[in-house]
C-alpha cells in the first residue's frame, strides 16, 4: 500500500483502517493520539475529529449532507460501469455494507480503477467537496460531485468517505467514548477535564483545539447549547445503604427534555441532544410566557429582578384533566414536526421541571443536589413552572410506600436522588436510582444477530427481537421485529448463544446475521408503543432480557395479538388514576 502524504485524508483512513483492525481500546487510542500529534494546522485536528466523530458536518451545526443511499450506490454501479440490479446489489448483498462493496469494486474493477488518480486531497479539501455535496440540488447534481471527488481518491478513501457522509458513528470500533482519552492523551490533559468540557460544550472538535491549546479552562456553559443529561442506574436490590441521603421523587411517564429559556425564547431538547421545540410548541410557549411575565408577588423571586436566564432539567408529559397521562398519549406528538391544532388541543404537554443546571449567568451543575433544589423552588415559585415534589425518606420501609404511591397517581415508578449529589451530565452511576416496575414481559425469539465492538468484538451481543405471527391472516411471515434489546445475560450465557447463533445462521449482512427461529427469549419492557413504521406496527420500550428460554420452542412464543392485547388494556386503564396529593408542586390550575 502506498504511503499518503502527511495531512492528507488518506492518511487519516489509513488510520482508521488500523484502527478498525485493532481489538485492543488502548492501542486504539494511542494511534488516534500519535496521529493527532503529527497534524500541524488547527483546522486539520478539529476536521480529523470532526469526521470521525460527527461526519460530514459537525453535529452541532445540525446540517447534511443529503446525499441517499441509493444517490451512493448508483453513482457507484455507473462510475464502475456495471448494472446496478444485476452486479451492484448482488455483491452488496453479500458483504452486508455499501461502503464495504464499493471498495472493493473500485479495487478490483480495471475499468474504475482506470478513471481514478489519487491527488492526495486535504482534509480542507474533502470538507469542500462536502459543502459541494450539501449545496447540489437533484439527484444529478450530488452524483456529479461525488463522481469527481471520486476521481482523486483511493479505494479506502471513498470507503470512509460514504461512512462519514451517514453522519454520526463510523461503526469501526472507536466511538466518542474512546476519543476523548486519546485527545487527553495526545495533549497531555486531565482526561476528566477533557470529558466535562465536551459534556458541556457538545463539540467534539473543539474540546481537540482546547486541549492542544491548554486552554480547557476557559470552557463554559453556554445557553442553546444542550449539555448531556445526568442518567440514574436502575436499583438492583430492594433496599438502599444510608436511605436517609437520599430523597425520592415519583417518575413521571414521560419524555426527558432539558429546557433553555430567556424571555425572547424557550427551546427544547431532547436526551440525544436534539431541538425538539417544533413538536411541543405548547410547552416551550408557556415556559417563554413564565420568564417573560412578572414573577408572581407569592414567589420568593424579586418582581425587580426577575430571572432572564435558565436552563431545566424535567420532563414533557401530556396533562390532561388535571391529570399525567400515559406515555401512549405523548406518543402522539413525538416525531410531528409541526402538530395541528386538534393534536395541541387534544394531547396538550406540560413541562414539569426537577432540576436546575443555569440560573442568570450561574452554572450551578456543581452544586449539590439540595442548593440546587432551593434555587429550583424558588424559581418556580415564583414563575409558576410547575416542578417535582420531593418526599423525605427515613425508613426502608418509606421506598416501598412511596413507590406504591407513585404506581397509584399513574406514574412510572420512584426516583431516589443523593442530596450531595453533582450534576453529573452524561454519566450513570448511584447517585440516581430509578425504581420500576416492569410493563410487562413476552416471549420472542431472536431474528438478528449484531456484533458488539470493542470489549466485545466478534462477539453477538445484540439482537432484534421476533414476534410470532404465524397463524396471523395479515402476514406471510412466521416472526416480525417487535424490538432490539442487548444486555440482561451473564458472560457464560452470551457465549452460548453465540454458540447457537453460529449454527442458526441464515445471511450476513456486514455485522449483522440473520437467524433461524431458534432462541427463545423472555424480555421485559417499561411499555408498549405504537409505530406505524414497523410491520408489527408496535415497538417495545426499552425490552431487556429477562430469562433465555432454552426450554421453549419458537411455537411457545407470544404474538402480535397477545402484544395488541396488552396495549388495549393499558390505553383502557389509563385514567383509573387514584386521588392522592399530586406530584407536581406550583402547578398551575
Amino acid at each position: 500500500m502506498t504511503t499518503p502524504p502527511p495531512g492528507t485524508f488518506a492518511e487519516l483512513c489509513q488510520i482508521l483502517a488500523q484502527i478498525m483492525r485493532t481489538r485492543s481500546t488502548s492501542r486504539k487510542i494511542s494511534l488516534f493520539s500519535g496521529y493527532m500529534l503529527s497534524l500541524q494546522s488547527d483546522r486539520d485536528l478539529a476536521l480529523a475529529v470532526q469526521f470521525i466523530a460527527d461526519g460530514a458536518f459537525p453535529a452541532l451545526s445540525g446540517r447534511r449532507a443529503a446525499v441517499g443511499h441509493r444517490t451512493v450506490a448508483l453513482t457507484a454501479a455507473d462510475f464502475c460501469d456495471i448494472d446496478y440490479d444485476k452486479v451492484f446489489r448482488p455483491c452488496r448483498t453479500a458483504t452486508g455494507s455499501a461502503s464495504e462493496t464499493i471498495e472493493k469494486l473500485m479495487h478490483n474493477l480495471p475499468g474504475a480503477a482506470a478513471r481514478r488518480t489519487p491527488a492526495w486531497l486535504g482534509l480542507g479539501d474533502v470538507s469542500d467537496g462536502f459543502e459541494r455535496l450539501a449545496s447540489a440540488s437533484g439527484r444529478e447534481q450530488k452524483q456529479q460531485v461525488l463522481a469527481d471527488l471520486w476521481q482523486q481518491m483511493t479505494p479506502l478513501e471513498i470507503r470512509f468517505m460514504i461512512l462519514m457522509l451517514g453522519q454520526g458513528s463510523l461503526r469501526i470500533g472507536f466511538e466518542v467514548r474512546s476519543m476523548l482519552p486519546a485527545i487527553a492523551k495526545a495533549f497531555e490533559a486531565d482526561p476528566g477535564q477533557v470529558r466535562r468540557v465536551h459534556m458541556l460544550t457538545g463539540d467534539i472538535a473543539g474540546t481537540a483545539l482546547l486541549a492542544r491549546q491548554g486552554k480547557l479552562g476557559t470552557a463554559g456553559f453556554r445557553m442553546f447549547q444542550p449539555v448531556a443529561f445526568m442518567l440514574a442506574s436502575p436499583l438492583e436490590t430492594s433496599t438502599v445503604p444510608d436511605p436517609q441521603s437520599y430523597i425520592a421523587e415519583e417518575k413521571f411517564d414521560g419524555m426527558r427534555a432539558q429546557a433553555h429559556i430567556t424571555p425572547e425564547t424557550a427551546r427544547l431538547y431532547s436526551r440525544d441532544l436534539n431541538d425538539i421545540t417544533g413538536t411541543f410548541p405548547d410547552a416551550a410557549g408557556q415556559l417563554r410566557e413564565a420568564i417573560d411575565e412578572p414573577p408572581s408577588p407569592a414567589g420568593h423571586l424579586s418582581p425587580l429582578n426577575p430571572p432572564r436566564e435558565v436552563v431545566l432539567d424535567g420532563e414533557l408529559c401530556v396533562f390532561r384533566d388535571g391529570h399525567i397521562q400515559p406515555f401512549q398519549h405523548l406518543q402522539k406528538r413525538m416525531g410531528v414536526k409541526k402538530p395541528g391544532k386538534h393534536q395541541l388541543a387534544d394531547h396538550p404537554v406540560l413541562f414539569i421541571a426537577y432540576d436546575l443546571l443555569f440560573l442568570d449567568g450561574e452554572a450551578v451543575l456543581d452544586l449539590p443536589l439540595d442548593q440546587r433544589r432551593i434555587r429550583l423552588e424558588s424559581f418556580c415559585a415564583g414563575t409558576g413552572i410547575p416542578c417535582s415534589r420531593q418526599h423525605n425518606i427515613d425508613t426502608p420501609e418509606d421506598i416501598g410506600r412511596l413507590f406504591r404511591m407513585a404506581l397509584e397517581h399513574g406514574n412510572e415508578g420512584l426516583m431516589l436522588k443523593r442530596r450531595d449529589s453533582l450534576y453529573e451530565y452524561g454519566q450513570r452511576n448511584k447517585s440516581w436510582l430509578k425504581v420500576k416496575q416492569p410493563g410487562g414481559s413476552l416471549d420472542t425469539v431472536i431474528m438478528y444477530a449484531h456484533a458488539g465492538s470493542g470489549r466485545r468484538g466478534g462477539t453477538y451481543s445484540d439482537f432484534t427481537l421476533g414476534i410470532r405471527v404465524d397463524e396471523d391472516e395479515r402476514y406471510e411471515e412466521q416472526f416480525i421485529p417487535i424490538g432490539k434489546a442487548y444486555g440482561g445475560y451473564t458472560d457464560q450465557e452470551l457465549k452460548k448463544m453465540n454458540q447457537r447463533i453460529r449454527e442458526l445462521a441464515v445471511e450476513r449482512f456486514g455485522p449483522t446475521l440473520s437467524l433461524r427461529p431458534g432462541i427463545v427469549v423472555e424480555v421485559e419492557f417499561d411499555d408498549i408503543q405504537v409505530n406505524r413504521r414497523t410491520k408489527a406496527g408496535y415497538t417495545l420500550r426499552l425490552p431487556r432480557f429477562r430469562a433465555i428460554r432454552w426450554d421453549l420452542a419458537p411455537s411457545d412464543t407470544d404474538t402480535l395479538a397477545d402484544v395488541e392485547r396488552i396495549y388495549r388494556e393499558r390505553v383502557e386503564n389509563s385514567g383509573q388514576v387514584a386521588s392522592h396529593d399530586n406530584p407536581v408542586l406550583h402547578l398551575k390550575k
